[in-house]
């Protein structure tokens, strides 16, 4: 839990925020003139930062401990004029806060600059010991011109009884937002806790149609996901707190019972409290020293607020760029000992600048892919700190990126001796559109803490909207925006009347300005299988479309790799020298041990871990990483009966594949053919519905692998045989001899195809309902170039029992001439002899069929014969194909 300030410290705390008080009462000066109008909230400050509405983490809350009424939505032309929109459509009130009271937060405009969607919650208690429920919700504000009325409306078919915050618009109407509903909408799991101190969590970014009331979940984030924006290259980028390691209040709970954390027996309504708190992924806390003990384990710790991005549909989620903590941290520990090869990573900061974490970001409008945004510590400033700058469009390597220092790195720190170089704490930066940077900022150095009473609480933060100028070598602290805004309110919480009056808090600033929308991303349009994959999937006989459809339908999605012993330069904090168990596929980075791995094993992210004791429970759930056991995809995998549970073989290449469950975090590991863990991922990702990711490697190389070569390029044979036990899983196929015999049995040409596929493994294709297909017969290689043919059709799928040997070899299915009247065998066409029950014209090869788009639940089986010269009988039989629309 976060440190109390010590009494002792009062004192110069007073001191320090009476003369930031003092700065922050500027001289009168001419108003800034700024390019646009800016929107921007006031906020009763809130002297406390611990799941605050400034706070890092838990900011989502709505109760009046959390955002203290009286705030409102404000916007600021280019005059320095000001309007208080909330108050002029209606909303909010001084004096006491009751029914009518309000807070507002993160406004974002629309593209077209008319309008804008913001969070706003109502209502506290309406006298003393009253308790309620209060959540944030979304709201439409229009009427933004001086001389407009604001007009503002709820965002239609949101998620109600849960906290909706930081929206924003996608390109295509729909808006993102973080929300605290559970991922599957179960009330029973709400609250979602963090993995931290097990505080209320948002569940991760969603997006909503208002309109049509979809709704869909792009990320599934179990210590928390904060403030989307949708950047000019149409990615979402936000902040996600990754913090994947075991319960450290269990690990308390260890020592001196204090938490009562314990296991839920499973994530249904029906589930149990019991005595359990077992936890298997990642490996123990450096703390648990028993658990260590015998191992070569240094024990895991991560905690950091990164940088990630993906596409409006929640597909391609990775941190930015793929960057990761070896581009943007300073230090972080190597996970064994006895390996000389495995470090810990200390960065050249001389050389490379780092960040310890990454908030409020904001995209610069004169230069596209340039991110200003703020390092600020866990806890104690509110989330304010040091202006960082990331340049990162989509096209720059991770190598490449860095966190440029825009403040003073000073200003990271909370000190009650500043330096002279230590201007103050800042967040919610803005760059405008004329090249100027803005932002909310607060001349106090230290912690936050309260300075007044109980019910008269006073915070030494006093953020101000200021202009940001050039002093020295870093940016300052400038120009105010306003002079300040006060107010005098009064509440209760529910216990006592609390009081306060004085200026209020400005954040949130965001500019009014039309906007070029940027391309709706999806993987679609942003994620186009690469060779390797589509030779894969053409290998196997599959269209990609077709089973995209089928993992959609199911809540599934497809990961894949080409070779898991490979992995960037950089990452020499897990075992590197890897090689396939049994195999020559390795990948070497240095002389010394070399590690064999079997097996991927998955883990999802389950809301198992409860807190307060079996007995007396609290409401809402941690996620607990569990191995994977989702039915749907489970039954889709081959069975692994050496490996660890939830695990799949990887292959002979090295590659990697398995369907998982969507929506839901998911991280895995390398393990042994004993099922020890050789190394584990460290981020949570998710995936989409249909989603098939790929990753060239098990943690991707940014310019080259531990042995200096280039991404693999193979088709990854685990991909070939996952897709052809999937067909053989889910549908019909034929037996090998289905291949036929065209240009010799040893080894046969496929001639028939739809779409250009021979139906791969299982000999079956499978089609959209009302894809348009083309069916077509080629000439045999040994000629001659335009031969006869002929082509007949089985209606379903025949049995072995219907198969046919004939002299030129074997049909799958008898002649419609011996079975004449038989309404499952037709011909289609017929060259080689007269056929007066042929559906179509006599032709010859090459011989082309377009197909209409086909209704759902039609099977056919179809096969031919064909004059081969090569064929001693002058005629072979071609291979077999089934068409089935699922």
């Amino acid at each position: 839990m976060p440190s109390r300030l010590p009494f002792s410290r009062l004192t110069p705390v007073v001191a320090l925020w009476a003369a930031a008080a003092a700065c922050d009462r500027t001289m009168a000066q001419a108003p800034v003139i700024t390019p646009h109008a800016i929107l921007f909230v006031t906020q009763v400050p809130v002297p406390t930062d611990f799941t605050t509405i400034g706070s890092t983490f838990g900011n989502h809350r709505g109760g009046v401990r959390s955002a203290a009424r009286g705030g409102d939505l404000w916007i600021r032309y280019p005059d320095g004029t000001l309007r208080n929109l909330t108050a002029l459509a209606g909303y909010g009130n001084s004096g006491f806060q009751g029914a009518g009271s309000i807070a507002v937060r993160d406004p974002a405009v629309h593209w077209d600059g008319t309008r804008a969607v913001f969070a706003m919650v109502q209502g506290s208690p309406p006298q003393q010991y009253q308790t309620e429920d209060y959540y944030w919700q979304l709201y439409e504000v229009t009427g933004l011109g001086p001389s407009d009325t604001p007009l503002i409306t709820p965002v239609s078919n949101q998620p109600s009884d849960y906290n909706n915050v930081n929206p924003c618009y996608g390109s295509d109407g729909r808006i993102l937002f973080a929300s605290d509903r559970p991922r599957d909408g179960s009330p029973h799991l709400y609250p979602q806790l963090d993995e931290y101190e097990c505080a209320q969590a948002t569940s991760g970014i969603w997006s909503l149609d208002p309109v049509s009331g979809d709704l869909r979940l792009l990320n599934h984030a179990p210590s928390s996901d904060f403030t989307p924006i949708v950047d000019s290259f149409g990615r979402v980028l936000f902040t996600q707190w990754d913090h994947l390691q075991r319960d450290q209040l269990a690990d308390i709970d260890f020592v001196n019972p204090t938490y009562g954390m314990f296991n839920w027996s499973h994530e249904g309504p029906a589930s149990v409290p019991t005595s359990s708190v077992a936890e298997v992924f990642p490996e123990p806390r450096p703390s648990r020293v028993d658990l260590l003990a015998g191992t070569n384990l240094r024990g895991h710790l991560l905690n950091h607020f990164f940088p990630w991005q993906m596409h409006q549909d929640g597909s391609g989620i990775e941190t930015i760029n793929h960057v990761g903590r070896h581009e943007l941290h300073s230090y972080f520990n190597h996970s064994i000992n006895g390996d000389p090869n495995v470090h810990e990573f200390i960065a050249n900061s001389s050389v490379r600048p780092s960040l310890h974490n990454c908030f409020h970001l904001a995209e610069d409008p004169l230069q596209a892919g340039r991110y200003i945004g703020i390092d600020a510590p866990e806890f104690g400033s509110h989330s304010s700190g040091q202006i960082i700058e990331l340049y990162a469009p989509p096209s720059r390597n991770p190598d490449l990126i860095e966190a440029v220092h825009l403040t003073h790195p000073d200003t990271f720190t909370q000190t009650n001796a500043p330096s002279p170089e230590h201007s103050g704490h800042y967040r919610d930066p803005l760059p405008l559109s004329d090249g100027t940077l803005i932002a909310a900022h607060a001349s106090y150095t230290d912690s936050a803490a309260n300075i007044g009473t109980l019910t008269a609480p006073q915070s030494p933060y006093a953020f101000r909207l200021r202009t940001l100028a050039q002093t020295g070598s870093y940016l300052a602290s400038d120009q105010e925006l306003t002079g300040s805004i006060h107010k005098s309110v009064s509440w209760w919480n529910p216990d006592h009347l609390i009081t306060y009056s004085g200026p209020l808090w400005e954040l949130n600033p965001v500019e009014v300005r039309a906007r070029t929308v940027p391309l709706l991303t999806t993987e679609a349009n942003s994620q186009p299988l690469q060779a390797p994959e589509q030779a894969a999937f053409t290998a196997a006989g599959v269209d990609p479309a077709v089973l995209r459809q089928f993992l959609h339908d199911r809540q599934l999605a497809l990961i894949t790799s080409r070779n898991v012993t490979t992995r960037d330069h950089a990452d020499q904090q897990q075992p590197f020298n890897l090689r396939i168990t049994g195999t020559m596929t390795e990948t070497l980075g240095a002389p010394g041990t070399v590690y064999d791995v079997s097996y991927l094993q998955i883990f999802q992210g389950d809301m198992l871990r409860g807190i307060g004791g079996p007995a007396t429970p609290t409401p809402g759930r941690r996620v607990l990483a569990q191995p994977l056991h989702d039915p749907q995809a489970t039954a889709l995998l081959p069975a692994t009966p050496n490996g660890p549970v939830g695990s799949t073989a990887l292959g002979a290449d090295g590659s990697m594949a398995a369907f998982v469950p969507a929506t839901r975090a998911l991280s895995w590991q390398l393990t042994d053919g004993a099922g020890e863990a050789i190394v584990r991922e460290r981020y949570w990702l998710t995936f989409q519905p249909g989603e098939i990711r790929v990753c060239a490697s098990c943690h991707g190389t940014n310019s080259s692998d531990q042995a200096s070569q280039p991404e693999p390029s193979n088709t990854p044979q685990a991909l070939v045989d996952l897709l052809r036990h999937w067909q053989a899983s889910t549908g019909p196929v034929l037996p090998a001899v289905a291949a036929g015999n065209v240009g010799g049995a040893a080894a046969p040409e496929n001639v028939l195809t739809i779409n250009g596929s021979h139906g791969g493994f299982g000999r079956r294709v499978d089609l959209l309902p009302g894809q348009p297909s083309l069916l077509q017969i080629n000439s045999p290689s040994a000629g001659p170039a335009s031969s006869p043919f002929a082509l007949w059709a089985y209606i379903g799928v025949p049995t072995p029992a219907d198969q046919l040997l004939t002299f030129a070899g074997t049909l799958m299915f008898p002649l419609p001439q011996m079975m004449p009247g038989n309404p499952l065998l037709l011909t289609v066409s017929n060259s080689l002899f007269a056929d007066p029950g042929a559906i179509l014209p006599a032709a010859a090869t090459p011989w082309v069929l377009p197909l209409p788009g086909l209704p759902p639940q039609f099977t056919v089986t179809m096969q031919g014969a064909v004059y081969d010269s090569s064929s001693p009988f002058a005629l072979s039989i071609t291979n077999a194909l089934i068409l089935r629309v699922p």
